[in-house]
């Protein structure tokens, strides 16, 4: 267990993964503040004493500096996520993915923060037929959203001191169960089609793409904060697991949700065209032989956990609720 004392900072900490993550940095002996717009509520966080939850937004440079004031570390996931959300206001997107980093990591700085973990995402590589994508391969962003996750790395990476050491991690897509539900992620689109619908449909298939389970990739940022100075300072790493293609997801979709819902099968496999051809293989050797971390659950864990999760009747309208997709949210609420 850590000091009480140290207190991390967690942006978008009310969102799909921060959800998970909070509750482990609790019960890791953390303060913990989580400072999020709260697009899709605070929900999915349950009241604890050495919880701040601050409703604020990263563009809001003097609201942040506030709110990270006395806090040892930084964990920053918040961004406009993924492709499509990015998409529908791409000065949106730049203004709080990009234009707002280097006043936040300076305010980070100025406020005693000493390490600062940045949530980036394997996608900057972009399509590679690399046999294995490593950390120095050149990124190649397709998109938007790409491009700017990119962009904030070296932004980081130039702020480094003795007294302020920026992390930099490359996740793959995350899949798997958390309070506050995503069904725009691959692994998870493919479950909700199988069990609701008993058609899983693939958007072109021979795609490459890395999945990582959400209780290993929040379980990552939490050792993040723990690993000495010397073996992450300045550093960078992908974080994924396995790569499969987009049609061998759904292959292993379909044989587990049949075996957990046998009433189901056949499940159906219908193949379509995509305009998505981001592909690419993510070696993940870096951060095993250097942090000797490696992920402990499969992809299959993601899709049973998700199984589980319908039977205890935990989801509303999974299908056709937009509270569980990224981009009809933002677009409904109108976000500026």
């Amino acid at each position: 267990m850590v000091n009480l004392m140290e207190r991390v900072l967690v942006t978008g900490g009310a969102g799909y993964k921060g959800c998970v993550l909070v509750p482990k940095l609790l019960n890791a002996g953390y303060a913990v503040v989580v400072y999020d717009m709260m697009l899709f509520g605070s929900e999915g966080l349950q009241p604890h004493p050495n919880l701040e939850i601050v409703e604020g937004d990263i563009r809001d440079t003097a609201s942040y500096a506030s709110a990270v004031h006395g806090c040892d570390y930084v964990i920053h996931m918040a961004c406009i996520s993924n492709d499509p959300s990015f998409e529908l206001d791409a000065d949106l997107g730049k203004t709080i993915n990009y234009d707002c980093f280097e006043p936040l990591v300076i305010a980070s700085k100025q406020a005693g923060v000493r390490r600062f973990v940045y949530v980036s995402t394997s996608s900057v590589y972009g399509v590679s037929e690399a046999p294995d994508v490593t950390e120095e391969h050149p990124l190649i962003p397709l998109t938007g959203y790409n491009k700017y996750k990119g962009l904030c790395e070296p932004i980081l990476l130039r702020h480094g001191s003795p007294g302020f050491v920026p992390v930099i991690l490359r996740p793959a897509t995350v899949c798997g169960y958390s309070p506050r539900m995503r069904f725009d992620l691959t692994v998870n689109i493919l479950t909700n089609h199988a069990v609701n619908r008993g058609v899983i449909t693939v958007f072109g298939g021979t795609q490459k793409r890395p999945n990582i389970h959400i209780d290993d990739i929040t379980g990552l940022y939490v050792r993040a904060l723990e690993f000495p100075d010397e073996s992450v300072a300045g550093e960078i790493f992908n974080a994924g697991y396995e790569n499969h293609t987009v049609s061998q997801l759904a292959e292993m979709t379909k044989s587990i949700v049949e075996r957990e819902f046998p009433d189901k099968e056949p499940i159906r496999i219908e193949t379509t065209s995509t305009n998505d051809n981001r592909s690419y293989h993510v070696s993940s050797r870096k951060i095993a032989e250097k942090l000797g971390y490696a992920p402990r659950h499969t992809i299959e864990d993601a899709v049973r956990d998700l199984c589980c999760a319908f039977k205890a009747g935990k989801f509303t309208d999974s299908l056709t609720n937009e509270d569980y997709v990224n981009v009809k949210t933002v677009r409904k609420l109108g976000l500026r």
